[in-house]
């Protein structure tokens, strides 16, 4: 492809590299097909088997498991991994594609792989950008401490120029095998990346650049001498219900007198934050630019008996149920005030493991929410052997096409496995995993799962559900996918 640049366009390629989009954009009609010629020669074809620089070992689990905050005993106990129906510790399913990462060391192109020919290619073209968006796994077993993988990558697909939300690039499609030291097939990955050029976003350009587009501050609550110490509680994270100093009464909206004794010393204590939803409205009109509709307004109550009005965010109108478990959280409005709100509370591991006959297609699973807090985002990418800078660099980031770091997919696989075994149990069995990104998850946000079961059936004489799950930010869906479990029988 080189040889048909002209002179300036060679040129463009050394001293204009931080132009990625000229390249590319320079180009023909017919330039553009022999490129795509070029990229798709090498389909079918397996590159090098790459071997793990590294046996699956316990301490990479325990920093998978702590930083995806996975706490199924199968993995890290001894005790627990010995009663379950593998008969030792193993490793999470989703590290599948984990332990062959190249790690934080310099990256060297394979001549012999036909993916990072393509990715290189990419590259020298502008298609700078780089995002995941497929990836499904088949676990032929678990593996176990000792099992030292190979991977041998295919290259699968190379797809049309495509006009995306964050750029206009080219989908590849990969296929990995893995295989032991003995050279047993123990799963397979489909994966798929979206590479595209930065700047060239159907958003691009959308805003003017003065804030016009911001949305609104709430309007500020109004504050007294009676009140302070709720505002002050909920700035340093605190949800504090009045009490009454001499009888112990609790109240809210807090008042100048206990209504039980009459007294007038009043204080706070300090609540756990977490409670039932007693009651719920949804507003729809009128609309106030401050907020966003449809708005979910929750009378909650307590752990402690107090009830109090306040919003129930991050889900949907129609998952919000009474009796369903809310915890606080406090969302900051303005640079000195936070709001105490609520969103869906994690439901416990199950740490029992549900049989086959416990399960029925339209059941639906428990929502779980999950804080995007940078740390989350940045220790997950870490713990998966993913150091791409996108995900812990928030300049890089930027200057790749994105508004901030953001999560990794490898993420995004290990969270769905977590939230399925905690619902299924510890002895569950993952089969597959099929996930496909959305939006994307960035810090400061919160992602909440949702699943149901579809069906369930016999796969190779095992007793197996299938269950469809979404992982939900404030954007939107963020992952949507299916897998399927093997569970026992009763």
């Amino acid at each position: 492809m080189s040889d048909d640049m002209t002179g300036e366009q060679k040129q463009k390629r050394e001293a204009g590299r931080d132009d990625p989009g000229s390249m590319s954009d320079d180009m023909t009609g017919e330039q553009k097909e022999a490129f795509l010629a070029e990229l798709r020669r090498q389909v079918g074809s397996t590159g090098t088997p790459t071997t793990a620089r590294d046996p699956v070992n316990q301490p990479m689990i325990r920093h998978w498991c702590d930083a995806m905050d996975d706490a199924n005993p199968i993995y890290t106990d001894p005790d627990a991994a010995r009663r379950g129906p593998h008969g030792e510790i193993t490793a999470p399913p989703a590290m599948l594609n984990a332990w062959t990462m190249v790690g934080n060391v310099p990256r060297v192109n394979d001549p012999q792989d036909p993916a990072s020919g393509v990715y290189a290619m990419l590259d020298e073209h502008g298609y700078a950008g780089v995002v995941a968006t497929n990836s499904e796994h088949v676990y032929h077993r678990y593996l176990r401490l000792g099992d030292h993988l190979t991977g041998t990558v295919k290259l699968v697909e190379v797809s049309d120029e495509k006009q995306t939300a964050l750029g206009i690039g080219h989908f590849v499609t990969t296929e990995t095998e893995y295989h032991d030291q003995h050279g047993h097939h123990v799963g397979s990955m489909f994966f798929r990346i979206l590479k595209f050029r930065p700047g060239t976003g159907r958003s691009t350009g959308s805003g003017d650049g003065d804030g016009a587009n911001q949305p609104q501050p709430r309007p500020r609550p109004s504050r007294n001498q009676d009140t302070d110490f709720f505002w002050q509680g909920s700035r340093v994270g605190e949800l504090r219900i009045q009490q009454c100093l001499g009888c112990g009464h609790l109240q809210h909206p807090p008042g100048n007198r206990c209504p039980a004794c009459g007294a007038t010393e009043m204080g706070y204590r300090v609540t756990s934050g977490r409670g039932t939803l007693y009651s719920y409205v949804v507003a729809h009109h009128p609309r106030v630019p401050s907020f966003d509709y449809p708005l979910n307004i929750g009378l909650v109550e307590l752990e402690e008996g107090v009830r109090l009005i306040s919003n129930v965010t991050d889900c949907r109108s129609d998952q919000l149920k009474v009796g369903m478990p809310l915890e606080v959280w406090h969302m900051q409005t303005h640079e000195d005030v936070s709001l105490p709100v609520f969103r869906p509370a994690r439901v416990p591991r199950n740490p029992t493991t549900l049989t086959i006959n416990e399960v029925g297609a339209g059941d639906e699973l428990p929502l779980c929410p999950i804080p995007l807090t940078p740390t989350l985002i940045v220790s997950t990418a870490i713990a998966s052997r993913d150091y791409q800078e996108v995900h812990h660099d928030r300049d890089m980031a930027i200057r790749k096409g994105s508004e901030d770091i953001f999560m990794n997919i490898l993420t995004s696989s290990g969270l769905s496995a977590r939230y399925l075994g905690d619902w299924a149990g510890p002895n569950a069995i993952l089969k597959n995993l099929r996930i496909r990104l959305g939006v994307p998850n960035y810090p400061y946000d919160c992602m909440t799962m949702s699943g149901s079961v579809t069906a369930t059936q016999e796969v190779d004489g095992v007793a197996t559900v299938t269950v469809s799950f979404q992982g939900l930010n404030s954007r939107g869906p963020h992952v949507t996918g299916t897998a399927e479990l093997g569970l026992p029988r009763p």
